[in-house]
């Protein structure tokens, strides 16, 4: 069995918008997310600067005393599922919950809090009952599916910034295999935290444009000096393309193809082969010549490696035709979500196909 599978709803939680238009107007208006820390003091930092979530406010979506028991990531993953759920209009019901799953990536999931509550029992050796519900990644997609009565396939996927677009792709596979006939699907992050920013700016991959913060962040630039962390949630609900149709959904996107591989070189620095198989993998599923594509939204870090690397991976994939592709990576405007980074990136996409008239 092998079934088409379209994108019917989005929900965006992004430094640059609490919803997926105010996100979205933000984006084509080039409107930078990137400023200087508020949530840490900056003055205790190297680096000062981050793509923080703004004006967020937690029981907009969610019971004050459901709160307490949820780290800030998997609050932005309710947020952007409820936009994504109901922007699709889909019904979940009794009769077709077990066909509904819900997969969702984070890569650092609730370190933030972990941090917090070492440093309350070190001071007084108490631990809350609710620190490891709080903190583990699969309560993203867990709270999810309790809210939603989604009792379909259940998975939280750690996979770096990888995390997002694999739970997508996954996602995809269920349906196009049959198993299920919708998914709610994305990544989710929030990890501005000393920990966080302690550690990446040992590894030296931080943009320290401290005085610039919306410049900081530039994909494929020759005078880019490192990422900028940043936050967020990217949800999409994906559905069996018949039974979208069916219900007369507003179909943002199709997905035909979905490429994972490793290049099994190095645990931080990426090889360019590794992209390519990728690539590869997923334009062979799609069953389209090289000239069909027009566009890429390139992971587009803004470090030294990854830009090279991806470059060359894509030139490599495309030969000739890549000197007419677009490509762009809007981490120039949000900066990098970790974990959610592919889930935004897709929903942006989708976004980007629907209102380009690139479906039709």
């Amino acid at each position: 069995m092998s079934r088409r599978v379209v994108v019917t709803g989005i929900g965006l939680i992004t430094p640059i918008g609490l919803t997926r238009e105010s996100s979205w107007q933000a984006l084509i208006n080039g409107k930078s997310g990137i400023a200087l820390l508020t949530k840490l003091n900056p003055d205790d930092y190297n680096v000062k600067i981050a793509g923080e979530v703004k004006g967020f406010k937690p029981e907009e979506f969610i019971a004050l005393k459901e709160i307490k028991k949820m780290d800030t990531f998997i609050q932005y993953a309710i947020a952007a599922g409820k936009e994504a759920i109901y922007d699709s209009g889909i019904q979940i019901t009794e009769e077709n919950s077990h066909r509904i799953g819900c997969i969702t990536g984070t890569g650092l999931g609730g370190l933030a809090e972990i941090e917090k509550a070492k440093l309350k029992h070190s001071e007084n050796g108490r631990i809350s009952p609710f620190f490891i519900p709080m903190v583990i990644g699969n309560l993203a997609p867990g709270h999810l599916a309790i809210q939603y009565n989604l009792k379909g396939p259940n998975l939280s996927i750690a996979t770096a910034c990888a995390s997002g677009t694999h739970a997508i792709g996954e996602s995809y596979r269920y349906i196009k295999n049959g198993v299920c006939d919708a998914m709610v699907t994305g990544g989710t992050e929030s990890t501005i935290s000393p920990l966080t920013f302690n550690g990446f700016s040992a590894m030296k991959t931080l943009a320290l444009r401290n005085d610039e913060p919306e410049k900081a962040s530039r994909p494929f630039d020759k005078n880019r000096t490192g990422f900028v962390i940043a936050e967020g949630a990217g949800i999409m609900v994906l559905e069996e393309y018949e039974s979208a149709k069916a219900r007369g959904a507003r179909i943002y996107a199709e997905i035909v193809g979905y490429g994972a591989s490793c290049d099994a070189y190095h645990i931080t620095t990426p090889a360019e082969h590794g992209a390519v198989l990728s690539m590869k993998n997923a334009m062979n599923e799609a069953a389209l010549r090289v000239e069909d594509y027009a566009y890429i939204n390139a992971h587009g870090t803004s470090t030294y490696y990854n830009d090279i690397n991806e470059t060359k991976a894509i030139i490599s994939t495309f030969q000739s035709h890549s000197k007419k592709l677009m490509v762009s990576s809007n981490k120039s405007m949000i900066g990098h979500c970790l974990g959610a980074s592919g889930g935004i990136a897709a929903a942006f996409t989708a976004l980007t196909v629907a209102r380009s008239g690139m479906h039709t």
